[in-house]
């Protein structure tokens, strides 16, 4: 497990991080990039969506353009106060301090859950995976960026070492054992040179077992 895949630790990596956050954040997960995966989500105007990990508000923004009923959840509130820093009309965009391995809503509560760079930090990706499953409907969609497995096996162990990266392959396992189907990915990069981000489509089963 990785360093920051420890809650605590991440919930400090972050109190610092919030201050500089969206000024590094485009060498990594750019709008260009968002906007190919909001693309792919294919969602409708009127769905109820969740960001998992939202963070700093990036990933709301361009889900806005696509819906308006959006909501948030993170566990770092100093990334939650920056979010809430850039809505001119904070109680239109519902954000919550909560655990993504316990989200604190009702079964089948949303259209659709969006997660960009929040993986990464799950100590528990299949039993976080089962969880969002839990709060989409039936038939609903689930949207979920995160960092792929560097090829070199030094840039492979320094990654690994912090938090969880991993491939294509990797990701069809994790959605298929949290009881996700057609699952798909694309891999995005922001810049030549950059880690490549994967950004993997699935669906919850119509009908839930």
């Amino acid at each position: 497990m990785g360093i920051l895949e420890n809650k605590k630790r991440a919930r400090i990596f972050y109190k610092y991080l919030s201050k500089i956050y969206d000024k590094i954040n485009p060498f990594f997960w750019t709008i260009s990039m968002r906007e190919k995966a909001v693309d792919l989500f294919d969602i409708n105007s009127t769905d109820k969506i969740l960001d998992v990990g939202c963070g700093t508000g990036f990933g709301i923004e361009g889900l806005l353009k696509q819906a308006t009923n959006v909501y948030g959840i993170d566990q770092s509130v100093h990334q939650l106060n920056k979010a809430r820093e850039k809505f001119s009309t904070p109680s239109s965009i519902p954000l919550y301090i909560g655990d993504a391995e316990n989200l604190p809503f009702f079964d089948d509560a949303f259209d659709a859950v969006w997660s960009s760079g929040s993986i990464e930090y799950w100590p528990n990706p299949i039993e976080t995976l089962s969880e969002i499953r839990r709060i989409v409907k039936p038939s609903g969609k689930v949207l979920l960026v995160g960092p792929k497995k560097p090829k070199g096996l030094f840039a492979r162990t320094i990654a690994t070492s912090l938090m969880f990266f991993y491939t294509e392959s990797e990701a069809d396992h994790l959605f298929s054992a949290a009881g996700f189907e057609n699952i798909q990915h694309i891999l995005l990069q922001a810049h030549i040179g950059s880690p490549l981000a994967i950004v993997t489509l699935a669906t919850v089963p119509s009908s839930k077992k």
